[in-house]
């Protein structure tokens, strides 16, 4: 029983850092992509959104490429910093963020595409500098869709295991997350405790999902 609660906070503690990073990097690029156009916009948002359809366990390969001890980011973070992310919370926080990445930057985009462009040109007549426009204007109107999108992402990194299992292992109390504890239950014939992980895993998700559902842009229960 206690295993199952340590894995819960766990889980918790990753999956509310993982949707943290999203909320930064996915809204900020969500929102460069649905006001600027470059060279390779397209391909930026096909490479962004990748996560989505890739395998889990081939998202974990790149992170071990990324960040393992000869992969060429870890390889500097062990020499400069002796800091050392495979095997760790950390990682597994990496990972689930990665995961989950595109359910946060595409309804973030899609949100920040639906502002009235009109609204924001208005506020920078009246001499609003454009970091004021975002967070006056523009994030405001887009609250909704980016709300729900961080917490599809918040469902995602609760449940991440291939990618999480490469990088971070199961190590119980240390990252052992509740959908690695199923799979080391089952493997352990441990029914009681996997059915246990499993009601607490769907419970969870299930009020995410309803919450999620809620807020989503349109949501007829808003106007009843």
């Amino acid at each position: 029983m206690d295993a199952a609660w340590i894995a819960l906070a766990l889980s918790l503690k990753v999956a509310a850092w993982a949707t943290a990073i999203n909320l930064v990097f996915g809204v900020g690029i969500g929102f460069l992509l649905a006001r600027r156009r470059f060279p390779g916009r397209d391909l930026l948002d096909t490479l962004l959104t990748l996560p989505m359809v890739l395998p889990p366990t081939v998202l974990g390969y790149y992170l071990l490429v990324l960040i393992g001890r000869r992969g060429w980011l870890g390889a500097w973070l062990q020499e400069h910093f002796g800091i050392n992310l495979i095997f760790t919370w950390q990682a597994a926080v990496l990972a689930a963020a990665i995961v989950a990445f595109p359910l946060v930057f595409k309804p973030a985009r899609a949100a920040f595409e639906a502002v009235d462009g009109q609204l924001e040109q208005a506020a920078r007549v009246l001499g609003i500098s454009e970091m004021a426009i975002f967070f006056r204007v523009s994030l405001p109107l887009a609250w909704r869709g980016i709300l729900a999108g961080l917490l599809l992402a918040f469902a995602r990194a609760l449940g991440e295991f291939g990618a999480t299992l490469m990088v971070a292992g199961s190590i119980p109390g240390k990252t052992q997350t509740l959908s690695v504890a199923v799979y080391e239950a089952v493997q352990a014939g441990q029914d009681g405790l996997a059915n246990l992980l499993v009601l607490i895993t769907s419970t969870v998700c299930v009020a995410v999902l309803l919450a999620a559902g809620w807020l989503a842009p349109g949501h007829s229960g808003r106007r009843a």
